[in-house]
């Protein structure tokens, strides 16, 4: 999909990994014939790009530059199995239209799309795999069709080029475009963190943390850095969390108290991180603060059960294991 050698690559499944809706046409029907019957918008000017919309999506439609979320499969005319397909994928990645998505005639089809969009393409050669197509799966000058579904999509140029720039020439950003760019970032690791990519998600948040240390030039700039940096070290705390890595979840949530040192969230992510370290007195210590701020909470009161019965269970194995080390005492005294 991405360009000749991703499409090559792509492995090829049978007419069930079709996104299509009831009542369509086959994908073995003449192109032109799906265009001529089926009314296919012309988005290029010059018939090259068709388009045909099968569900409606919502919002705004894709930005230039964006990532973007997608399942596709492409079909070479008159045959039934795709060429090429990700629609078996759970979590399709995001990819950067430009970069990663090179298929000029699909970069053109996505700027018109909305979130939750599906919408069948028909590519001419020149704004597909070209007059050399691409061997062994696509011949020469093949039209192609393309049908796509946007699952979702990050506006992220703005955040692309900042990093793309010297420190030096980070450091003359207005406050207001850096704290973007931090949200943008935070809002990439939020998508991998639901799609349970633990480790992209933490590196994303990583980002975003690591252009927040600047100097503010007023108390009001200070107030607008900690608060973008709270909702990171919030993620990261919870992150590390998923990675089984408590020690650094502690970290990270005992950096947000420095911040809001009566924040519930980071108090609960600290109890956590103890109760994984086993840890005690100091996840009693965290969760009581916690449940102080917020005694209804469910989660904060479970975790609160979870620890009594966490060490309850400790004081009874301790128990049996001093019973163990004196019994042979007990017996050579007798």
């Amino acid at each position: 999909m991405v360009g000749c050698g991703g499409a090559a690559g792509e492995a090829r499944l049978g007419p069930q990994g079709r996104l299509h809706l009831a009542g369509q046409a086959p994908a073995a029907s003449s192109f032109r014939y799906l265009a001529r019957t089926r009314g296919l918008r012309d988005l290029s000017g010059d018939g090259g790009v068709l388009k045909e919309e099968l569900r409606p999506g919502t919002g705004q439609a894709v930005p230039p530059a964006a990532s973007v979320a997608v399942k596709y499969s492409g079909y070479l005319e008159h045959w039934d199995e795709p060429f090429c397909t990700n629609y078996y994928s759970k979590f399709p990645g995001l990819m950067k239209l430009g970069k990663d998505i090179t298929l000029g005639g699909l970069e053109i089809g996505l700027l018109t799309m909305k979130k939750g969009e599906v919408a069948r393409f028909v590519f001419t050669p020149d704004y597909a795999y070209g007059r050399q197509g691409c061997p062994p799966l696509i011949p020469p000058n093949a039209t192609v069709m393309f049908e796509v579904e946007v699952l979702d999509f990050l506006d992220s140029d703005e955040s692309d080029t900042f990093f793309q720039l010297t420190a030096e020439q980070q450091d003359t950003f207005p406050l207001q475009k850096v704290l973007k760019v931090a949200d943008t970032e935070r809002e990439f690791g939020n998508y991998l963190y639901r799609k349970r990519h633990f480790e992209g998600a933490k590196d994303r948040y990583k980002r975003a943390f690591s252009i927040l240390g600047r100097s503010p030039s007023s108390e009001a700039e200070q107030c607008l850095i900690n608060a973008s940096k709270l909702l990171v070290l919030l993620n990261l705390s919870l992150t590390y969390l998923k990675l089984e890595r408590p020690a650094q979840a502690l970290a990270y949530g005992e950096k947000a108290l420095e911040i809001d040192q009566r924040n519930a969230k980071a108090l609960f992510r600290c109890g956590q991180a103890c109760l994984c370290m086993t840890e005690y007195e100091k996840a009693r210590d965290f969760l009581v603060r916690a449940q102080h701020i917020q005694p209804f909470n469910h989660d904060i009161n479970n975790e609160l059960k979870k620890l009594a019965s966490c060490y309850k269970d400790y004081v009874e194995k301790e128990k049996e294991m001093c019973c163990r080390m004196f019994a042979p005492l007990n017996s050579s005294s007798g």
